[in-house]
C-alpha cells in the first residue's frame, strides 16, 4: 500500500518543527483520476464533506417542494455552520414547517463554532440547544425526508433506518460500487460513510458539472446541481464569519464548492474545470489545510489573476505567538503527479 505524501512543513525560525502528512486526488466527473498524491485507494471518513448526498435524496424525491423550502434551507442542509444568529433562525423554522422543534434533533447541543472561530467564550448566561449544532440544519433535513417518506422520525440516525439506508444505497449505485461502504458515526450522530479520496473527489465532481452524468443522473436528477447552486449562493449558511469554506467560496464567486470535514477532511468541486478535489491530512489536524488548498490551485492553474492574487493574500501570513509577534510559516512540500 502507497504511503502518504509530505504536504505542509512546519517551520519555527529556520528549524523544521512539524511535519502534515496526507493524500489528494482530483478527478473528473466521470471518476477519472487526472492528478494525486500520496495513498488514494485507502478509505476515509467522509465526514461533514458528505452532507450534499445525505441530502440529495430528499431532493431528488421533491422535498424541496413538498415543504415549500429552497436553496436557503437546502444550504443549511449541506452546512457546518457557526451557530450564528441567521444559522438559529433558519434552523428553527425549518422545524416549525415540519411540525416539530428542537427537541426532536438527535445531533447534540455543542457550542457554537462561533465562538471557537473566535477563540471567545459564552456569557455565563448564555443557553445552548441543538440548534446550535453545526449539523442542526443537515438533521433538520432527516427529519423532514422521514415525514416526506412516512417513516418513524425516532431514532432517525440509527444505522438501519430506512432513510439511512437510502442514503447510503443511493451512493452506492450512483458510485457502482461493488462492495459496501464501511460505516461509522459521525460527530453529529449520524451514520458516515468511508471511501477513497478519488470517489469523494467525484462526488464534487458531480456537483459541480452542468449535469449529472449516468448513474448520478439516474439516481439522483439535478438533486447535485442544486446543492452546488445552494452552496455557492449562500456561503455563509454553509460555514460562518472567517470560516475557510465560506472564504474560499466567496473568492471563487459561484465556480467553486468547498467542503470540510472534521479530522481533516476538505473536498472542493471547480465548475469552469469540471474538476473534484478531495484532501486528507493523515493527522487529523486541518490547521494548515488552507495552505494546501491554495497550493493545489497553483499547480493546477486554477483560478484568475484576481482570485489566484486573493489566495495568495489568503496565506501570506505567519505563525506568530499570543503577543503576536511572527515566529514561523507553514510551507507545501508536496507536488502533485499527474496519472
Amino acid at each position: 500500500m502507497a504511503a502518504h505524501a509530505g504536504l505542509i512543513d512546519v517551520h519555527r525560525g529556520d528549524v523544521l518543527e512539524s511535519e502534515h502528512v496526507g493524500s489528494i486526488a482530483v478527478v473528473n466527473a466521470a471518476g477519472e483520476l487526472l492528478a494525486y498524491c500520496g495513498d488514494i485507494r485507502r478509505d476515509v471518513f467522509t465526514r461533514s464533506s458528505l452532507k450534499p448526498f445525505q441530502a440529495a435524496p430528499f431532493v431528488a424525491s421533491g422535498g424541496l417542494e413538498k415543504f415549500g423550502w429552497g436553496l436557503r434551507q437546502l444550504a443549511l442542509m449541506c452546512a457546518s455552520h457557526s451557530g450564528e444568529t441567521q444559522h438559529i433562525s433558519l434552523a428553527r423554522s425549518m422545524l416549525a414547517d415540519c411540525g416539530l422543534d428542537h427537541r426532536h434533533l438527535l445531533c447534540g447541543c455543542q457550542v457554537p463554532i462561533a465562538y471557537t472561530q473566535a477563540a471567545r467564550l459564552p456569557r455565563a448566561d448564555e443557553v445552548f440547544s441543538e440548534l446550535h449544532h453545526n449539523c442542526s440544519g443537515k438533521h433538520s433535513g432527516f427529519l423532514a425526508a422521514c415525514l416526506q417518506s412516512g417513516e418513524p422520525i425516532e431514532n432517525y440516525v440509527a444505522l438501519e433506518h430506512p432513510l439511512q439506508r437510502r442514503i447510503r444505497e443511493s451512493l452506492a449505485q450512483a458510485l457502482r460500487r461493488d462492495s459496501p461502504f464501511q460505516l461509522g458515526v459521525d460527530g453529529c450522530a449520524a451514520p458516515n460513510l468511508a471511501m477513497p479520496l478519488p470517489q469523494l473527489a467525484q462526488l464534487f465532481a458531480v456537483m459541480s458539472a452542468e449535469r449529472s452524468p449516468g448513474s448520478f443522473a439516474e439516481i439522483y436528477g439535478d438533486a447535485a446541481q442544486q446543492c452546488f447552486q445552494a452552496m455557492t449562493r449562500y456561503p455563509d449558511l454553509v460555514a460562518g464569519s472567517d470560516r475557510s469554506d465560506l472564504v474560499l467560496m466567496q473568492i471563487g464567486a459561484g465556480d467553486w464548492v468547498c467542503k470540510a470535514g472534521a479530522e481533516a477532511v476538505q473536498a472542493i468541486g471547480i465548475r469552469s474545470r469540471g474538476l473534484g478535489i478531495a484532501i486528507k491530512i493523515a493527522d487529523g489536524n486541518a490547521r494548515a489545510m488552507p495552505w494546501i488548498v491554495v497550493e493545489i490551485f497553483r499547480q493546477l492553474g486554477i483560478g484568475d489573476s484576481h482570485q489566484r492574487q486573493q489566495l495568495q493574500e489568503l496565506v501570506a501570513r505567519p505563525i506568530r505567538n499570543v503577543r503576536g509577534d511572527a515566529v514561523g510559516c507553514y510551507r507545501p512540500v508536496f507536488t502533485l503527479s499527474v496519472a
